[in-house]
Order: structure tokens, then C-alpha cells, then sequence
């Protein structure tokens, strides 16, 4: 068995009244992300990408937004249901690659403290963590600042090397 590609991609829209997460980190901002959990879409489109390299689903399989459960759950809890779930498939987690797509706030200031707090959560060497911020350069919802959208890449390896 050789190593295994995920992608995934998590969006939501921006509501008042919450903090926004987002890989693990609290950001300043005016909103936060309407979701059933904490709305972090940078560790919901991690989930993703793992769950998918390992061919297990998606994220609403293993947490459903209708389980009161994950009701305000912090999205670290599905890191860990996912990573628990690629082991029993015969997986290790190698690497991430993660660009969150965000008008405002500016996310460049907090991206390496995202990277060291997904690494922790992860269970991995930060240097195994990518994480790039970018903007819709005023383009579409995103562009226009109604919410944050996130793609991650996985790589998993067989669990032992080989």
C-alpha cells in the first residue's frame, strides 16, 4: 500500500454573537461562523481531507449537525474522532496542506500560531503543517465578506512505515 491523498473543503457563512475559530486559534473579528459545532473551518476541512484520503466518508458521517453532541462542540474533538478512525483503517497522518480563503479579517498575522495549534491538535512536527491565507480579491460571498472558506490536503502513509 503506498500513500494516500484527501481533499477537503469546509465554508461558512459569518454570524454575530460567536468567536471566530479557526485552526484552533481564537481570531479577532466582529462574527464569528454560524455551525452546529464551533464553526472552525480550517480543522472541519481537515477532517475532510483525512476521511478522505482513507475513503471513511465525511465529516457529517462521523458527526452529524442533527446529534445535539456537536452542538458549540470545539472542532478539535473531530480532529481526534478522525484520526482515531484512519488508525483502525490502517493510516498515520504525514502531512497537511491548508489555504483558508477569507476577505476579512486579515488572517496572515495568525497564521503561524493556526499552524503550531493544528500541529498540537494534529499530533504532528509543525513543519508538516502548510497553512496559507488568502483573499477573494473582493470577489463572490467570500470576496464580498460574508463568511470563510477552507481547502485541506492530506497525505496519510500505512501505519508502521509500510
Amino acid at each position: 500500500m503506498t500513500a494516500r491523498v484527501g481533499l477537503g473543503y469546509d465554508s461558512h457563512r459569518f454570524a454575530a454573537g460567536r468567536p471566530l475559530r479557526l485552526g484552533g486559534v481564537t481570531i479577532p473579528h466582529t462574527h464569528g461562523l454560524a455551525a452546529h459545532s464551533d464553526g472552525d473551518a480550517v480543522l472541519h476541512a481537515i477532517v475532510d481531507a483525512l476521511l478522505g484520503a482513507a475513503s471513511l466518508g465525511d465529516i457529517g458521517t462521523f458527526f452529524p449537525d442533527d446529534d445535539t453532541q456537536w452542538k458549540n462542540a470545539d472542532s478539535s474533538r473531530f480532529i481526534k474522532g478522525a484520526l482515531d478512525a484512519i488508525a483502525q483503517a490502517g493510516f498515520a497522518l504525514q502531512q497537511v496542506d491548508v489555504t483558508i480563503l477569507a476577505e476579512k479579517p486579515k488572517l496572515v498575522p495568525f497564521v503561524q500560531q493556526m499552524r503550531a495549534a493544528t500541529a498540537r491538535t494534529l499530533g504532528i512536527a509543525m513543519e508538516h503543517v502548510s497553512m496559507k491565507a488568502k483573499t477573494n480579491e473582493g470577489m463572490g460571498w467570500i470576496g464580498h465578506g460574508e463568511g470563510v472558506a477552507t481547502i485541506a490536503i492530506a497525505t496519510l502513509v500505512p501505519a508502521g512505515g509500510g
